[in-house]
């Protein structure tokens, strides 16, 4: 994946109805809690080879097991065909913030570092706003 030219509001604004108000609130938390850091969308094929698009709030550098190395976001967005995608890549303590809040999300489906989720109304916003600013806090600093 890498960086696209078009805005995260751009992409928002082109969504259809049945999705973006969703994107919307979802990206309303999101945005104030990563404020003066990256928001950027992000584009191209991700895990599997599928084709998306990813809203990406804040950024870091990673070194992988492998040896690769690039920049990520910290949480990413995106809407799937029948749900929506926060991508969480970062973890507190060695365990992924995903499991950490996951319970106290509302009606998501976690995995090691990706939630699912049908509608935005599905989600704790209060326990969201707090995942996302952790998340900015463990985020790894470049150096």
């Amino acid at each position: 994946m890498q960086r696209s030219e078009t805005s995260p509001d751009d992409f928002l604004a082109s969504l259809p109805d049945d999705v973006r108000d969703d994107m919307v609130a979802i990206d309303g938390a999101l945005a104030p809690a990563f404020a003066g850091e990256e928001r950027v969308l992000w584009e191209g094929p991700f895990w599997g080879g599928t084709q998306q698009h990813i809203i990406g709030y804040g950024s870091y550098h990673y070194r992988g097991r492998s040896g690769a190395q690039g920049e990520w976001f910290v949480i990413g967005l995106a809407a799937q065909k029948k749900y929506l995608s926060l991508y969480v890549n970062v973890a507190d303590d060695g365990v992924p913030l995903t499991q950490r809040y996951a319970s106290r999300l509302g009606t998501v489906k976690a995995a090691r570092s990706n939630l699912q989720v049908r509608h935005a109304s599905d989600l704790d916003f209060d326990v969201l706003r707090e995942l996302a600013a952790r998340a900015r806090e463990v985020a790894p600093k470049d150096s």
